[in-house]
């Protein structure tokens, strides 16, 4: 009975060790993916902003409804600018 308990022990033991290295498996992957995800994240965020740029320019080299974008969003870029200007006054 004593040497069926001290095999268990060590069974236990063992498959312990294992759930340990695999999850050190495990948290390596997942500080991997999320250092991944970060480089992903900021080139959308590039992407966004050349997108942004692109459209912009494209609605001042466009037409006459092209220029009507334009100015909406130079006018949201005027009111952003002002409550900053705003925000630093605080």
């Amino acid at each position: 009975m004593l040497e069926a308990i001290k095999t268990d022990i060590e069974r236990l033991i063992a498959a312990y060790e294992k759930e340990k290295a695999a999850n050190s498996a495990l948290q390596a992957e997942l500080a991997k993916s999320r250092m991944i995800a970060e480089t992903y994240e900021k080139q959308i965020d590039e992407l966004k902003k050349k997108v942004s740029n692109l459209e912009l320019q494209s609605a001042f080299t466009g037409s006459g409804s092209d220029n009507d974008a334009a100015r909406k969003k130079v006018e949201k870029m005027i009111r952003e600018i002002d409550k900053c200007i705003a925000l630093m006054e605080e």
